[in-house]
């Protein structure tokens, strides 16, 4: 098969929070809306696989859940993950031949793997290796980029390789550059945070998004990756990667997982994150309730220091209750019957979160989250209508498809 005819691929890449699954989600509402077909992979490092929920729920992939392959408790760029994407792509284009290929990377993902492995592939092509950088986190950990060469030359000078490397090393392969969360920080910062991050990689295109707004058809007009750019970067990283590659998580990142049927007490969780909450937190997401707004599915997501709720649907169980829900008695029964398929405490009601940080961290913050839930005697209180005190925003940003 030549060039001509494989699938183009688009890699989304970028460090924990970074805005991916945003995007993401994004591109495969255009492909909907504008006919284009995508086909779509996504990997999350922890089993939970919440970014593979949360684009399952796009209008798309709700019409055709064989446009989307998810990869999970692994990074792509690990040998495992690699091993599963082969699986995948193979797995997708038995279904269909898209008119792109679009993956989205744990952020812990090292881009160099993958990109090897795309280099001489019989059935896609490499178009697109985008990075997305996060520039508020810039901004509060870095100076607004100008702490990221002279922290890299330590590591080097040093042999320390650590996630600002890997922050870095995303910037160098990738061939587009999209600075994110560019709304949250000054204006007139944003040239700054620009010509320090085209300093690390001056050939990449750099361009700054809000909310994940890009063109889908842009991507369909990418030329092949240039693979001789990096050439020299795999000869000198090779030995260093092969070392890692074992690794389903590197960069002394560890994952912890929170599943609980209880609510969380809106108080208590405002409290621990502003204690406990810092910068080597890296990433925390996932679905959960609090005692306050038992009718809403919240989404849980958080980057560095950076925190928000949005409301992803109504519990079933909270629809039943509520008095005025307007429902026939076989609309009732339906709900009923698939409540009971959960089997939880509180019917369809639960929280499920991943916390992803550094190894000395990660227990100190995910324990603290964990004393976050009601007590027993909290969920009599609940259970006989207390109002809780919530200083968590009143008015949440509903996701839409």
């Amino acid at each position: 098969m030549d060039n001509l005819r494989k699938v183009p691929v688009v890699i989304l890449n970028g460090f924990l929070g970074s805005g991916k699954t945003t995007l993401f989600r994004n591109l495969l509402g255009q492909s909907k809306k504008k006919n284009i077909p995508v086909s779509a992979i996504v990997n999350d490092m922890s089993e939970l696989d919440v970014d593979g929920e949360l684009l399952g729920i796009t209008e798309a992939v709700e019409e055709d859940s064989n446009i989307l392959e998810s990869i999970h408790s692994c990074v792509l760029s690990s040998k495992r993950g690699l091993q599963e994407l082969d699986k995948s792509i193979k797995r997708l284009l038995s279904h269909q031949h898209p008119e792109l290929l679009i993956i989205e990377t744990s952020g812990s993902c090292h881009p160099m793997p993958l990109i090897s492995y795309f280099e001489n592939h019989s059935q896609v092509m490499l178009t697109g290796v985008f990075a997305l950088v996060d520039s508020l986190m810039l901004a509060h950990d870095y100076d607004y980029g100008r702490g990221l060469v002279p922290k890299m030359q330590y590591n080097l000078a040093h042999n320390q390789r650590d996630t600002l490397n890997l922050l870095v090393e995303q910037i160098l392969f990738c061939s587009h550059l999209l600075l994110t969360k560019v709304d949250r920080i000054d204006k007139t910062k944003l040239p700054h945070i620009a010509s320090y991050i085209q300093g690390i990689n001056p050939f990449a295109s750099t361009h700054s998004i809000n909310f994940g707004k890009l063109d889908l058809h842009s991507l369909l007009e990418l030329e092949a990756y240039d693979y001789f750019r990096i050439a020299q970067l795999i000869e000198e990283l090779q030995p260093v990667l092969d070392a890692e590659e074992a690794k389903d998580s590197p960069y002394d990142l560890a994952t912890r997982v929170i599943k609980d049927d209880r609510p969380f007490h809106p108080q208590r969780l405002w409290e621990v994150c502003h204690q406990y909450l810092d910068k080597r937190i890296y990433r925390s997401k996932g679905f959960f309730w609090l005692a306050s707004r038992d009718k809403h599915s919240l989404l849980w997501n958080q980057a560095a220091g950076s925190i928000s709720l949005e409301i992803i649907g109504s519990w079933r169980s909270g629809i039943i209750e509520d008095e005025d829900h307007g429902l026939s008695e076989m609309e009732i029964q339906l709900l009923e019957e698939s409540i009971s398929k959960s089997a939880g405490r509180f019917g369809d009601r639960h929280c499920d979160l991943t916390v992803i940080g550094d190894e000395t961290q990660v227990d100190r913050f995910t324990d603290a989250l964990r004393s976050c839930f009601l007590t027993e005697e909290e969920i009599d209180l609940w259970e006989n209508g207390y109002d809780f005190t919530d200083p968590w925003p009143k008015n949440l940003v509903k996701m839409i498809n």
